[in-house]
Parts: C-alpha cells; structure tokens; sequence
C-alpha cells in the first residue's frame, strides 16, 4: 500500500516538473537542420528560424532539405552575420528599405527583412534589409 502511494507521488511529481520544466525551457537548437522552433519563413522554398536570447534575435535560415544557409544576430541596430552555415559568407546588407529587386523575401519582422537569392553555382546570397512591416504578425505568416 505505501509503495503504490510513493508511486503516485512520484508520477505526479515527475509530470508535474516535466511541464513546468517544458514551460519555462527557451528555445533552443540554433545551428541545427530542424531546431525546435516555429518557422517563421515568408517563403515556402525556406524554413526561418529565430531565437532571442539576453537581448539578441538570431535569424537562421535553412533551404527545404534542413541545410542551413546562414545566420545572424541583431543586437538594436547592429547585425552581425554567424559563422554557420553553406551561405555563411554570402550575407550582405542594405540600408535601403526597397531593396526587395535582390531576390524573394523569406523573413521579415518590424525591423528587418531577409531576402534569399540563388546563384548559378547552387549557392544562396542572402540580403538584409531594413523593415518596412507596420504589423510583426503579418510580415511572418508563411507564404503560399
């Protein structure tokens, strides 16, 4: 009798943890094929990932197959491209909010927006941008 309470007991514990656990755990798996992490890609061709973390969005973006292309950090106004990635050194930024001519957006938030443009060697070059989205929700939807 008393084992089957401790049993009990335990169970509740351990369920009881493992959801406030999964509650409060952030979102991890930047650098990784399929993070756990909502896509937040404007683009059906893309899987766009972001994560914040002290201060700092990290935007990754990853082809159809889970390759990631590349990645960076936005800290306010600075952008810094992370060594991760096939693309890791083909990101380029413009501070020109109409650049939308360098290729398909594939994210986009109030303040930036990421556009993805095939080369002919099967490589991405990917273009940051500022923002011109007045609604956060909108800009992130997937496309068709």
């Amino acid at each position: 009798m008393r084992l089957k309470r401790y049993l009990a007991l335990a169970a509740v514990l351990v369920v009881g943890c493992g959801t406030a656990l999964a509650a409060t755990a952030p979102v991890t798996g930047l650098g990784q094929s399929w993070p756990n992490a909502p896509d937040q890609s404007t683009s059906p061709q893309f899987h766009v990932y972001t994560f914040d973390r002290k201060g700092v969005r990290y935007i990754q973006v990853n082809d159809t197959n889970g390759t990631v292309r590349g990645a960076i950090a936005v800290i306010g106004d600075e952008v810094m491209a992370l060594p991760m990635g096939t693309d890791a050194t083909r990101w380029s930024a413009s501070t020109l909010s109409t650049a939308r001519a360098a290729g398909p957006s594939v994210y986009q938030d109030a303040a930036v927006r990421v556009s993805a443009t095939p080369l002919p060697d099967g490589s991405l070059r990917l273009l940051l941008a500022p923002s011109q989205c007045e609604d956060p929700a909108k800009c992130s939807i997937k496309g068709p």
